[in-house]
């Protein structure tokens, strides 16, 4: 290998260093998303405040208008009853406001009900911008582990990329796909959260102008369409967001992380079933090698849905006192092992990531008869290391 071509430590911080400030540029872009969602809020806020008090106030004028209408009413009753005994003048006097209290009426009460339609729907608005602002905040929070991995476990590639062609094509790789992923992530929160909160202005003056030229029937009708598209947004912050490391593999360890990653793999990917088994006693284990199995099962498992097209992913785990066996099995469409594919590099990755920890990978597979991925670590060196390093503690 020529020294031009040579991938060397320098360069490769470099790279890493500019993929760290892409990802910093795209957390400070969903911060923002956030701050305007508040600003949003605060101001619908506001404007609900002000309409509860016209709301109260109406209600009270109304109050008072239907006791003076009650009152026009029995007087006009009584005159209708003694006709002989008034005059003309005073029949069509009682009469003239009789109707105008009941028209002046039916005016207050006609805008007591647009007010609580406008109440009700600053309300949903409300709700929908809250779960943008959490959701906004939680996107933040992962993003940051995200730059805390770009800024520790992943410098350590560097040494294990040096003096080889296919490991230094394999860093590079991983850097591609690393700013890929970061903007599609900027581009999904754009073309999602993003959009939304600007279509909340544009929509809301919408309903209130279908309100008032077409009617309540219509206005309802743009409102719900107006809760799909905020539910819309909120799925694809939820699927962005387990796309990352969940925070669970951290406080609750690899079993319960897996468990939960798997079953919402299965509830965004409609018509995919998968299944998950876990044998043996549950242990925490080291913090290092949590993570490369929650990174192995999940390579596996994209692999199975973006690749294979699978439609059943069976996942089963178990542990004993010396190994972790891993099984990933789809029934997808397979391939064939013995030809090498270019560009492999996730399946690189995965072998790269089982022999740091001293572990074997095979992959059996057959065109039209799907894939079935195992993995053995042991686990007897990485559990005595893990209670070695905390005695030293």
């Amino acid at each position: 290998m020529s020294v031009s071509k040579k991938l060397d430590a320098t360069e490769l911080d470099k790279i890493v260093e500019k993929m760290i400030d892409t990802v910093q540029h795209s957390k400070d872009e969903i911060f923002q998303i956030g701050e305007q969602s508040r600003q949003e809020h605060e101001k619908l806020l506001q404007e609900l405040m002000e309409i509860k008090r016209l709301t109260q106030q109406t209600i009270e004028e109304a109050d008072k208008l239907e006791v003076k209408a009650r009152f026009s009413r029995r007087r006009l009753s009584e005159v209708s009853q003694n006709f002989s005994s008034h005059s003309e003048e005073e029949i069509r006097k009682a009469y003239e406001e009789a109707h105008a209290l009941h028209m002046e009426l039916a005016m207050v009460r006609e805008r007591e009900k647009q007010l609580r339609l406008r109440r009700d729907e600053l309300e949903r608005r409300l709700a929908g911008l809250k779960a943008i602002i959490e959701r906004a905040e939680h996107l933040v929070g992962q993003i940051t582990v995200v730059l805390h991995y770009l800024n520790s476990d992943f410098r350590q590639v560097g040494e294990f990329i040096q003096g080889a062609k296919q490991k230094q094509e394999f860093g590079l790789k991983i850097i591609e796909a690393q700013e890929e992923e970061r903007r599609r992530l900027s581009r999904e929160i754009h073309d999602g959260p993003a959009q939304t909160l600007a279509h909340v202005i544009i929509r809301s003056d919408l309903v209130e102008k279908v309100l008032k030229d077409r009617g309540i029937d219509a206005a309802i009708a743009e409102i719900r369409d107006f809760k799909k598209m905020v539910r819309s947004a909120l799925y694809e912050v939820r699927r962005i967001i387990y796309d990352l490391r969940p925070m669970a593999l951290d406080d609750l360890g690899l079993v319960p992380t897996l468990k939960k990653y798997l079953q919402t793999i299965e509830e965004y990917n409609k018509g995919v079933t998968v299944s998950f088994t876990y044998i043996g006693e549950e242990m925490r284990l080291p913090s290092r090698m949590e993570v490369a199995v929650f990174r192995l099962v999940q390579e596996s498992v994209q692999n199975a849905l973006k690749h294979a097209e699978a439609t059943n992913i069976e996942v089963k785990v178990e542990t004993n006192n010396n190994q972790l066996l891993v099984m990933v099995k789809d029934d997808g469409k397979g391939f064939d092992t013995t030809v090498k594919k270019e560009n492999a590099f996730g399946l690189i990755g995965m072998k790269e990531r089982v022999e740091l920890l001293e572990g074997t990978l095979t992959i059996r597979s057959k065109v039209g008869f799907g894939t079935t991925v195992f993995i053995r670590i042991p686990l007897n060196v990485h559990v005595h290391d893990q209670k070695r390093e905390e005695r030293h503690e």
